[in-house]
């Protein structure tokens, strides 16, 4: 996907952000006024502090209210002011089937609805790649919103990336431990094109002024191939300078977790939640990260479009120097 495709397109605009204070949204705002953007952000009490590195641009407002409230939307931060565009990367924590459905899917429409107001013709949303076969609730919550936007009316920008860099790094501590890297199977039974914070948050504000990325679902991987988790071991060994260890873990084993969980929460609503994140983890250790091709039914490497610059490697690098820190947040399998 060339970004010189961008270049002169016109600007500024005047933005409006949700999720701005989680890892992509901190990204995302960053590349934004990067880009000469106008940018207002609406924020939880007390989360400012997520957007220190770029608090005191002169372009960028920040208001304090709840995004999942309608009438904390409009009141704290619309303000029945005018904005061009908004960009949502909003998404639900957990990704249980309460959380998606009121994040992943309600919130979204209450702010399609209250963007309308607001003269905003242009929705940037950051969905994710997994949503391509749903089986869980929030890629259901998802993709329900998806097809809402699609048939809107307004000018739409569906992005889908990959794997995050943080999802992928989860696994450093053990290795500092001397512990093994574990891994599903063999090590090779998904692959994906791992994709950088920053790389995802450029990508979205280039939706604004590329007019080639208007009304399309965009899957987007970062540079190079697509790697295994046995890859990324690899990587990551190589990056700490250790022999690699690895422990293989049968997928058998969370079809076993999965089902106790599932009996366990016919009784309790906590343990039924467990269930979901069991079924999370599933998904992602058995389902590859990459563009289906349904015809194929398979998963297609070479048509999960690249973009960005840093690697994964780079990335296992800078962590291992100390140099960065994963904040999964929500992100995690082990």
């Amino acid at each position: 996907m060339a970004e010189q495709a961008v270049q002169g397109a016109r600007g500024p605009h005047r933005v409006f952000v949700l999720g701005a204070t989680g890892t992509i949204g901190q990204a995302t705002v960053a590349a934004l006024l990067a880009a000469g953007h106008e940018v207002v952000c609406l924020v939880r009490p007390g989360s400012e502090g997520h957007l220190r590195a770029v608090s005191g641009h002169p372009a960028l407002n920040l208001r304090i209210g709840n995004a999942v409230d309608p009438v904390s939307l409009r009141r704290d931060g619309l303000r029945g002011e005018r904005f061009s565009v908004l960009v949502s990367c909003l998404a639900s924590r957990s990704g249980v089937p309460r959380d998606a459905w009121a994040v992943d899917h309600q919130a979204h429409v209450e702010a399609m609805a209250a963007a309308r107001e607001c003269g905003i013709g242009h929705i940037v949303l950051l969905s994710a790649i997994c949503v391509q076969k749903p089986r869980l609730a929030f890629q259901h919550a998802k993709l329900a919103f998806e097809r809402e936007l699609m048939a809107s009316g307004l000018v739409y920008s569906i992005v889908r990336p990959t794997a995050y860099f943080k999802s992928l790094s989860g696994q450093i501590g053990r290795l500092r431990q001397g512990k093994p890297f574990l891994v599903f199977g063999d090590g090779q039974l998904t692959a994906t094109k791992p994709i950088s914070d920053q790389d995802v948050g450029r990508f979205l504000a280039l939706c604004i002024t590329d007019k080639q990325l208007h009304n399309k679902v965009l899957p987007v991987g970062g540079p190079g191939p697509a790697m295994t988790p046995l890859q990324q071991a690899e990587a990551l060994f190589t990056a700490l300078d250790q022999p690699p260890r690895l422990r293989r873990v049968p997928v058998a084993m969370l079809d076993v977790i999965v089902r106790l969980l599932d009996w366990a929460g016919t009784v309790s609503p906590r343990l039924r939640e467990k269930a979901e994140l069991a079924r999370i983890g599933r998904y992602y250790a058995t389902e590859s990260m990459l563009v289906w091709d349904e015809a194929a039914g398979g998963y297609d490497a070479g048509a999960t479009p690249s973009f960005g610059s840093e690697t994964l490697q780079d990335f296992y690098s800078r962590l291992a120097a100390g140099e960065a820190e994963p904040d999964r947040g929500a992100h995690r399998v082990f």
